[in-house]
C-alpha cells in the first residue's frame, strides 16, 4: 500500500513502514506516520506500508529486526526509527525529516 505521491519539483521522501498485521501498535504507527508526514512533509512524501505477515521476505532487504520500523530510503542516507512513532520529535530527528535542516 502506498500513500501520496510527492510533487515532482520538491525534495521527495520515500518512507517504508514495516508492520505485522493490524495490531494496535501497527495501526498507531501507520496513523502517526501519516499525520507526521502531512504536517511536516506536505506534498513531499511517499509512504509504503509493508505487512511482514503477508511478505516476511521483505524484512531482509532493510535488515528489519523489530516492528513497527520506519525506514527513510530517500533522500540518502538510509535512516530508521523503531516503535509506534508517537514521539514526533524523536521521529523527525531520527529520520532527519526537517526540510532545509538536513545533517
Amino acid at each position: 500500500m502506498t500513500d501520496h505521491e510527492p510533487s515532482p519539483d520538491a525534495e521527495s521522501y520515500l518512507l517504508r513502514l514495516y508492520v505485522a498485521g493490524e495490531t494496535p501498535k501497527s495501526l498507531a504507527a501507520i496513523r502517526n506516520l501519516r499525520a507526521l508526514c502531512a504536517t511536516h512533509l506536505a506534498g513531499k512524501f511517499s509512504i509504503e506500508v509493508i505487512d511482514l505477515r503477508v511478505n516476511p521476505q521483505l524484512a531482509a532487504a532493510d535488515q528489519i529486526l523489530a516492528i513497527p520500523t520506519v525506514v527513510r530510503h530517500l533522500p540518502s542516507p538510509l535512516k530508521k526509527v523503531i516503535g509506534d512513532l508517537s514521539d514526533t520529535e524523536r521521529v523527525l530527528v531520527g529520520l532527519d525529516l526537517r526540510p532545509g535542516i538536513r545533517s
